[in-house]
């Protein structure tokens, strides 16, 4: 978006690192807009170390907006709608009533959790990931608080009670924002060791929701290059500096570090979203059919693939039956690409396609019958699922499952941004159980 200075309302809040101003007469799905504009101010302990650090508006909302466009990319709920292209230190998010709380992921044992836990090792890694939560009060240093003390706490935010569904929701959504960036970071050798989120409410004239809000910069995180904690480029290294030892030459090398970061950050995660326009010559997943009357089914497969964020689909027509060598030679064909990781095979009555290929190539194929015809399909299944020796094609029934099975066939091979889509879908799927459950209490 472009914003001008005529678009700026009142400030509303005004905090150590950044302001944050209404937008006038704009909204996003219903919810009104707010600006929010970081200042070239770096702090630790609380405020009590602050310091003038040029260009770290700047370099903060770079890597805020990068990561927070891939979180809304693949799926995951937040306040953030666009960067400014006007002023590269201010960003556009739906206006948020904040949960005073600090979500916290912990990968491996270091900082502030060795303290408290001194039987400990540092390095020592949290499996499933460590998650704990803080109530933001700075005069008492954002004290510990259980899951327990957060719902006894009956904290009103934005007309929302905040119980003990919520406070899961919020749980997984950490977990999940922890993992996805722990991924992407890892497809460059850069560990995530630990962060920390913060929510909001926002209202979109539907009822109050909760979204992941506030920002993610290198304020956010330890990020530790091939996993060595002496190669950190977050800002432990501002934390770690005494104030005796602050100085112009500290604070660049502070600033150097945040630049790293800042580009780092915009590289990657725009570079792990696929391009729009997909290159069908070399496809990711194929779909055989055989006969065409079934091409609506494989384009019924190809819209879920495409929600999983999968985009290089080829579709071929190949009957193993009438016309084997053809088969052979489109088999022969995927087989030379690489970037094919499935195929998905569609032929009814006796489905020849999916084994004729799996026996003819190494890709992984998932045989998918495309029929809902029960009579037809207790016939069919069987050449599906009895096959000879040497043989491992898989069976699913239904379009999205078959889709399903191929985009875990791709996040298993290294796309992190389908694997994040996955896991995103699973976490909203939990959600929304829970929620479903607690209605029967209300």
């Amino acid at each position: 978006m472009d914003i001008k200075s005529s678009d700026l309302g009142e400030c509303v809040i005004e905090g150590k690192t950044k302001k944050i101003y209404r937008l006038k007469n704009l909204k996003n799905d219903g919810c009104p807009l707010v600006y929010v504009l970081s200042k070239d101010r770096i702090t630790a302990g609380d405020g009590a170390k602050a310091h003038e650090l040029k260009d770290k508006g700047r370099l903060s909302t770079q890597t805020n907006c990068a990561i927070f466009s891939y979180l809304n990319a693949i799926g995951v709920q937040t306040h953030f709608v666009s960067e400014d292209k006007n002023n590269p230190s201010g960003f556009v998010a739906k206006e948020c009533y904040m949960i005073p709380i600090e979500w916290v992921s912990r990968r491996v044992a270091t900082g502030s959790y060795l303290r408290r836990n001194p039987n400990i090792k540092e390095g020592y890694r949290f499996a499933p990931v460590k998650l704990e939560t803080f109530f933001k009060d700075d005069e008492n240093h954002d004290p510990f608080w259980s899951t327990d003390s957060i719902i006894e706490a009956k904290l009103v935010i934005g007309n929302l009670l905040i119980t003990k569904r919520h406070v899961l929701e919020m749980l997984k959504i950490t977990e999940l924002v922890f993992e996805i960036l722990e991924k992407g970071w890892a497809s460059v050798d850069h560990a995530l060791i630990d962060m920390k989120v913060e929510f909001g409410v926002i209202d979109t004239g539907k009822g109050p929701q909760i979204v992941l809000a506030d920002v993610i910069d290198n304020d956010s995180w330890r990020l530790w290059p091939g996993g060595d904690k002496r190669l950190m480029l977050d800002k432990q290294i501002y934390r770690n500096l005494s104030i005796d030892e602050i100085d112009e030459n500290a604070l660049s090398n502070v600033k150097s570090k945040f630049e790293v970061v800042a580009e780092r950050t915009k590289r990657l995660f725009i570079s792990l979203v696929p391009p729009v326009e997909a290159n069908l010559s070399t496809p990711e997943v194929a779909i055989l059919l055989g006969s065409p009357v079934d091409l609506e089914f494989a384009e019924k497969i190809r819209t879920h693939l495409k929600k999983l964020g999968i985009r290089s689909i080829a579709i071929h027509v190949c009957s193993a039956h009438k016309s084997t060598t053809y088969a052979l030679e489109v088999v022969a064909e995927l087989t030379q690409w690489p970037t094919c990781k499935a195929i998905i095979a569609c032929a009814g009555l006796s489905n020849g396609l999916g084994p004729v290929a799996a026996s003819n190539t190494t890709i992984p194929v998932i045989n998918c019958p495309p029929t809902t015809d029960l009579n037809a399909l207790q016939m069919d299944l069987w050449s599906s699922i009895r096959l000879p020796s040497g043989l491992g094609s898989t069976l699913v029934l239904g379009a999205a499952q078959a889709a399903q099975a191929a985009a875990h066939i791709i996040s298993a091979s290294g796309s992190a941004f389908v694997w994040s889509i996955i896991r995103t879908q699973q976490a909203y799927n939990y959600i929304k159980i829970i929620h479903e459950d607690s209605k029967l209490d209300d």
